[in-house]
């Protein structure tokens, strides 16, 4: 996908959620079941958001698994995103090396947090916020997808507003959309705004602007 476009630094799109994402619409079965490899002949099972999305509880026993499973990553999930304390500290590791800006991935999340509580319940102001920060991709994304260089606005402004607008688009597709999950699709929709982005946060240089003749 990068050398598609020109590539390192010509891509319009994060070049790995591009291959998630054909890879989800071709094999969707495949991409959004987990395999429990403790179980006799290796079972396969939906993952946390996929019964949300039917508005079931993931049992174990007779109730759904604690916040600090999906925390350590004793729980279901697609690849990559079961651990959030794994990412969480690469994450931080990252912002404190001044590889990425904790603009983005704090935005992104503090806006699935705010609109999954306010719309993810059977009434307003009721959603398990926890619930849907803690399973599926947002960490994952957050820190690692939605932060790549060559597709993120320059700005710190920009940067908030790409992760507001992924949080956004993210609850959306969560709450109201055929698809379980939703990281993938609003990071990608919001890398094609990220010039528009980058054209009305820029501060333009003082004279900088062109004459009108």
């Amino acid at each position: 996908i990068k050398q598609m476009f020109g590539g390192i630094g010509q891509n319009f799109m994060n070049p790995a959620l591009g291959a998630r994402i054909i890879l989800l619409l071709s094999w969707t079965q495949q991409m959004t079941n987990w395999v429990n490899p403790k179980a006799p002949d290796v079972i396969s099972s939906a993952t946390p958001l996929i019964f949300l999305k039917k508005g079931q509880e993931i049992m174990e026993g007779v109730s759904k698994p604690a916040y600090i499973n999906f925390f350590l990553g004793h729980a279901v999930g697609s690849i990559g995103e079961t651990s959030v304390l794994a990412l969480l500290l690469g994450g931080i590791y990252l912002i404190y090396r001044k590889v990425i800006s904790p603009a983005t991935p704090l935005s992104f999340i503090a806006s699935v947090a705010l609109f999954s509580w306010i719309f993810g319940g059977s009434t307003p102001f009721t959603g398990d916020f926890l619930y849907h920060i803690l399973a599926g991709g947002i960490t994952l994304g957050a820190f690692f997808m939605a932060t790549d260089y060559s597709t993120s606005p320059v700005t710190t402004k920009g940067k908030i507003i790409m992760g507001i607008g992924c949080g956004v688009i993210t609850t959306v597709i969560r709450l109201y959309a055929n698809y379980p999950e939703g990281v993938s699709f609003a990071i990608i929709l919001m890398n094609i705004f990220v010039p528009l982005i980058d054209k009305y946060t820029i501060p333009k240089s003082f004279g900088g602007e062109s004459k009108v003749a």
